[in-house]
């Protein structure tokens, strides 16, 4: 998940305000950027913080030369972050007609890349969650980006969304939330409980039809007000009357919408990516307009041709199932990076994640052993209706 960029007001700092605990790592950026400068106009002492994230990755803003644009540096250190799967997805996205960063250079052996810069302001700058019908034009954009995105899936060519996976980013919620952050020992009925909801939550999700999925399809990630471009090296484009469906001839990109924080991108759900979008780390919208993006995506996804089932409410039962899976694994993996890697802020989200999974729990009597293990660790009291509500 990206931090957010700073701001545009926010005052350019000196190349000294970024802070290396290496050295040698210092040495070998500089020496990289001085190498790459000239060729792109880049202007070295502008260099600052632009955002970091909750990996090993911290992203720099540098200006080039006269009026061109300035241009985004990922600071990835190869022991502890792999770039080839962004350098990849990045590829696949140009492919599908989806604007993200274009990789203009890449030091592969010490893990600095040079990326297009998509600007300063995510959809969830710009969102006014009190104005949820200010804010469809943005979530129909999204829409037509995941789909497009979609529509380009080939099996085989991203790691595969599978059973052990699935089961692993399950794992996380007992291990770190419930037992290292809540202090609760993970046994007897407690278990049993997680463990029977657990399996069906897999043989749910893994009944999904499979596309390309970004995983971290939120308001975050997607930048606004962003000139669709192409990057080079385009080899394949949706099919003329699945883009018909989207309303726009072949050739264009997601109108004005760049998509960031897709290195984990993998081959699973059809049901993730829509899930991920309306049910927010960060924003809470409430049912009615939950459903009805939904719905949109839906409709959308069945004109273009894509794997949705043609029932809506079985349709709608899936994402809810895959939301879940989300929720669990994004709440295990903020605790552990307050209590692992010290960073704090991400832990304030979790009562959002905690309210997601018992409202979907509450809906489905096979999920009631997992809203009672809820309702035990949280000490609160079963649900008697259903909304989404703002947390």
């Amino acid at each position: 998940m990206t931090a957010p960029p700073l701001p545009a007001s926010e005052p350019t700092p000196s190349a000294t305000a970024i802070l290396w605990a290496d050295p040698q790592r210092a040495a070998a950026f500089q020496n990289w950027l001085t190498g790459i400068g000239a060729a792109h106009g880049l202007l070295p002492e502008t260099v600052r913080l632009a955002s970091a994230d909750a990996s090993f990755r911290r992203y720099f803003r540098i200006d080039a030369t006269g009026n061109a644009a300035s241009r985004i540096v990922m600071d990835a250190p190869p022991d502890k972050e792999n770039s080839e799967p962004f350098v990849q997805v990045a590829r696949l996205m140009a492919e599908a007609g989806v604007t993200a960063p274009q990789v203009l250079e890449w030091d592969r052996s010490h893990g600095f890349l040079l990326l297009d810069d998509l600007g300063r302001e995510t959809m969830l700058d710009v969102i006014d969650p009190a104005r949820p019908d200010a804010s469809r034009p943005l979530y129909d954009q999204a829409i037509d980006a995941l789909i497009r995105w979609q529509l380009a899936s080939r099996p085989g060519v991203l790691p595969p969304y599978d059973r052990a996976l699935l089961e692993r980013e399950l794992a996380l919620f007992p291990e770190w939330y419930i037992g290292r952050h809540r202090g609760i020992a993970v046994e007897g009925q407690l278990k049993e409980r997680l463990e029977r909801s657990f399996r069906l939550i897999v043989e749910s999700n893994l009944a999904s039809p499979s596309v390309y999925v970004h995983r971290d399809f939120m308001p975050r990630n997607l930048m606004v007000n962003v000139a669709p471009t192409l990057g080079t090296g385009v080899s394949s484009l949706p099919p003329e009357g699945a883009l018909a469906a989207l309303g726009r001839p072949g050739g264009g990109s997601a109108a004005d919408l760049g998509v960031l924080d897709f290195q984990d991108a993998v081959y699973g759900p059809i049901t993730y990516d829509i899930a991920s979008l309306m049910r927010d780390a960060f924003l809470s919208w409430d049912e009615e307009f939950v459903l009805d993006i939904t719905i949109r995506y839906w409709e959308a996804a069945r004109k273009a041709g894509l794997p949705v089932d043609a029932d809506f409410g079985a349709f709608y039962r899936s994402v809810e199932w895959m939301g879940l899976q989300r929720h669990l694994k994004v709440a295990g993996i903020f605790a552990r990076l307050t209590l692992r890697d010290g960073k704090p802020r991400y832990l304030a989200d979790t009562p959002r994640f905690i309210a997601y999974i018992r409202s979907t729990a509450s809906r489905y009597m096979e999920l009631t052993p997992l809203l009672r293990v809820i309702d035990e660790i949280e000490g609160t009291s079963a649900l008697t209706g259903f909304a989404y509500g703002r947390v």
